[in-house]
Parts: C-alpha cells; structure tokens; sequence
C-alpha cells in the first residue's frame, strides 16, 4: 500500500487519534457522591473564593488548547478548520505521548483575527495554556501578541517559537562543528513569516549581529516599501546593519548560515551554495519539500546540512521543543513565555548531543528520545523560577 493508503486506513480504524479518560473511581453511589453533585459544589465554592485553586482541584493544570483556524496547514496552505483537524489530534497526541500534556483541539470555523482573540479568550477558563497552530502570517503574530497581553496563562506559537528554539539549538551544535562563533558569523533567513520573525529574534537577542532577513520582495531592509508590515519593519531594526537591499542571491554571498523557512521548495540554488563563505551551514526547513536537497547541498559544498524531513540526518522538528516546553510551563504555573526560557530550552537541546556524538551529520537528538522532553521541562522550570 501507499503513504496515502497506509495513512487514511491507519485513521480510518481509529476515528481519530485521541480520547478522553475519568481519573476518577465511578464506582458506586458514594462515588458519584464526591465527584460529582453534591461533593462538587464543595469544589465550586473552594474555587470561587480562591480562583489560583482551580489548578489544584481541577484538570486545568495539564490541559491545553490547540488552537488554529485552518489558514496555513502544514504544507497544504487554507484547507479550513475541519481538514485541520487530523493535525491537531496529532499535535495532541504528541504532547500526550512525550510531555504528559492533555491538549484539546480547537479548529475554529473562522479566520477573523478579532473574533479568534475572542473565542480564545472565551475558553480560557478551561486551560493552563495556550498553543496557537498553522495560522496564516502576520495575522497570527497579531493574535499571539494580543492574547499574550490579555490572558493570565501561556501562549505559544508552535511554528514560530518552536521552529525558533529548534534552529538556536542545531546552530549552536553546526556551529561548534564548522568552529565558528555565533557573534562573528553571517545569517540569511529566508522566510519573513513568523518562524523566520522568530527565529530572527532569538538569534539576535544570543548575540548575532550580521542577519539577513529575504521575503518574496527581497531583502528586508530600512526604508523599504513594498510588502512591508510592522513585524517586518521590527525585523529591519534588528539585522542588516549595512542596510543592503537586493534578493537571495546577494543575501547569501559570502554568508556562514542559511536557514530556510520559506516554504518554497528548491528555492535554494547550487551556485548559492558555492557563493557563500567556506564550510557553510545550510538549515533548509520548509516542509514537505525542502529548499534544497540534502545530496544537492553537500554536492554544491555545504558542510552541514538539515531540514525538517526524517528522512534524512539532521532533522530539525519542533516535536524537540514544545512537548517538554509545555510540561515546564504547567508544572511552574507560567503565566507567560520569555525569551530566557526559549533559550534555556534551545540550549537544553542543544546539550543532549555529547562532544563524542557530535559531527556533520548529528547535530540535534533523536526526537523520538523521551528523556529530550524532561530535560526541557527541566530547564523552563528553572527559568520561571529564576525569573520570579
């Protein structure tokens, strides 16, 4: 059988990839009696006075919502709320099987920015946490910001931050490969949606200075006009510092990394590769179809190279990131997600590879490894408290 054949008869069978369970023993009447009417109201009465009690007497200390309005799904672009659905479950399940974390789907049957902040925030009683999934850009950069702002309980971007911290971590190790200094290194990003804005962001806030940020119009530079929005515009303040314009092409010559986010396959050409410094990273990540082939990079001179594909070495997936991201948050009751804990995390991952394992071809853990999950729990709940 096909991929294709495999997979729907695989979800077919199951009807769905997810479920829900009682903790509770249901097994006679005194039971009843304390889990539900009329022990409960007990519960109600205790929260009511104390609302921070609702995380110990309540499922909301483990569950999150997993929200998307089916505008940008994986490769497949705006399939809508329902053809999203599948993903979310299996979102879902991922965090169930390697952080513990109950997630909820919530694929909304609208693409309205304003109402999607509304609904979310409807909901949030319910939930210890908020992951936002495959929203179209910048409109989930609005989204995110706002409800950052207006709700008591963490939100995170999976595609942004996530796919931020995954790339901090396997550049940090391609990096110590090629004996490079992440201060003194060239960048392009490819991508000025929300992974490359992110992923942006954190490297410049590690110490990177000379970053270049490509879109479809170009260079992202000061003064530039055209396609242009206010994150874009955050993003000309951070990086270019020569203030160049041109396209790819003149982004990458010379330059020590890549990192492709753009979602344009074979967007990334060989010659491209031969113009940039000596030993280049190439960190092509677009998904299904990367920008470049790994052969085809090696090929052109590419000394390290990854994707987001396991089907080749070096796969950068966020399943390293939010699993164990999320398991700290809950378990320190975080209101909010800093930039300190996504490098803590970046750099958790990072040393899960030893200095004997480490070469052009490992430079990130296996994402199957559970204990990858512990150790960034571990460290995000270090943040928190060190952050107060």
């Amino acid at each position: 059988m096909s991929l294709k054949d495999d997979a729907l008869a695989l979800h077919r069978r199951f009807r769905g990839k997810i479920a829900t369970a009682v903790k509770v023993p249901l097994r006679n009447q005194r039971d009843l009696v304390l889990a539900y009417t009329p022990g409960v109201a007990e519960v109600s009465r205790e929260i009511a006075r104390n609302p921070e009690s609702v995380f110990d007497y309540t499922s909301k200390w483990n569950t999150i919502a997993v929200v998307t309005d089916g505008s940008r799904v994986l490769g497949l672009g705006n399939i809508g709320a329902a053809a999203a659905l599948p993903v979310m479950e299996g979102k879902a399940a991922l965090f169930k099987a390697f952080g513990d974390v109950d997630a909820v789907p919530l694929c909304l049957s609208t693409q309205d920015a304003e109402e999607i902040i509304a609904i979310v925030k409807a909901v949030s009683p319910s939930f210890g946490g908020i992951n936002l999934e495959d929203i179209e850009t910048p409109k989930v950069l609005e989204i995110k910001e706002r409800l950052i702002n207006e709700l008591d309980i963490p939100v995170f971007h999976d595609d942004g931050d996530g796919t931020a911290v995954v790339a901090l971590a396997g550049l940090l190790n391609a990096l110590k490969v090629v004996d490079k200094r992440l201060d003194e290194v060239s960048i392009t990003i490819a991508g000025a949606g929300s992974a490359g804005y992110e992923i942006a962001r954190i490297l410049h806030r590690v110490g990177a200075r000379k970053i270049l940020v490509v879109d479809s119009r170009g260079i992202i530079h000061r003064g530039r006009k055209e396609g242009m929005n206010r994150f874009k515009e955050a993003l000309a303040q951070i990086t270019n510092p020569d203030n160049i314009a041109g396209g790819l092409g003149e982004a990458l010559r010379g330059a020590d990394v890549f990192i492709g986010v753009s979602g344009v396959p074979n967007l990334l050409s060989a010659e491209m590769i031969k113009s940039m410094a000596e030993d280049p990273i190439v960190f092509a990540l677009t998904n299904p179809d990367p920008e470049i082939l790994p052969d085809a990079a090696r090929k052109a001179g590419a000394r390290v190279v990854a994707t987001g594909s396991s089907q080749f070495p070096n796969q950068a997936n966020n399943l390293l990131v939010f699993p164990g991201f999320f398991r700290g948050l809950l378990d320190s009751r975080a209101k909010k997600v800093t930039d300190e804990m996504k490098v803590a995390a970046a750099g958790a991952i990072a040393g899960l590879v030893k200095k004997g394992e480490l070469d052009v071809d490992h430079i990130l853990p296996r994402a199957v490894d559970k204990k990858i999950a512990r150790r960034v729990a571990a460290v995000v709940r270090a943040s928190v408290k060190k952050q107060g």
